[in-house]
């Protein structure tokens, strides 16, 4: 108890001699990180990724190296599902997170969907999304990029013009 009282009078007399008195930062409440949000139109036509210096995988794809390529990289196994070219424009929006290695952590969540009136149409179109999920993941990306995109929530909006449609 000796040694309590000694430091306690220490703190009295270095606040009584006016010294400023710091509190460390407070890291404050846990949040979540911040939501790495993409958009792409559906299908996909030409390459998925333009980046020429990357090196190539054995199957001859070149991994993504920035988020930029990586949207690409996970739209380009959604396709047209039947029942679906009647609708001019469609929108559909994807939550999920993947990990270091480009696989998908817990299921992906469908969050916003142009569709949400006609039930058929917002089943197909979810099964459709989720469904290229699956099949594009792992996503073949670098391992720097692996690491900065780890654990963060990703969310992935699909726009499908429809049959006439010309761009975002």
């Amino acid at each position: 108890m000796r040694g309590v009282g000694r430091h306690l009078g220490a703190l009295a007399a270095f606040l009584a001699a006016g010294a400023p008195v710091r509190a460390t930062p407070s890291a404050g409440p846990l949040t979540l990180p911040e939501t790495l949000r993409g958009t792409v139109q559906v299908p996909l036509n030409g390459p998925r990724n333009g980046m020429a210096d990357t090196p190539k995988t054995p199957d001859g794809e070149k991994p993504a190296d920035t988020l930029r390529a990586l949207y690409p990289v996970l739209a380009a196994c959604w396709q047209v599902p039947e029942g679906l070219s009647r609708f001019e424009r469609t929108e559909i929006t994807a939550r999920f997170a993947l990990r270091r290695d480009g696989s998908v952590i817990g299921t992906p969540r469908v969050t916003f969907s142009t569709q949400n009136s006609d039930t058929r149409a917002y089943r197909i179109l979810t099964e459709a999304t989720l469904a290229a999920i699956r099949r594009c993941t792992p996503a073949r990306i670098t391992p720097a990029l692996g690491a900065a995109i780890a654990g963060r929530p990703i969310a992935l909006r699909f726009i499908y013009q429809g049959p006439k449609g010309q761009g975002v």
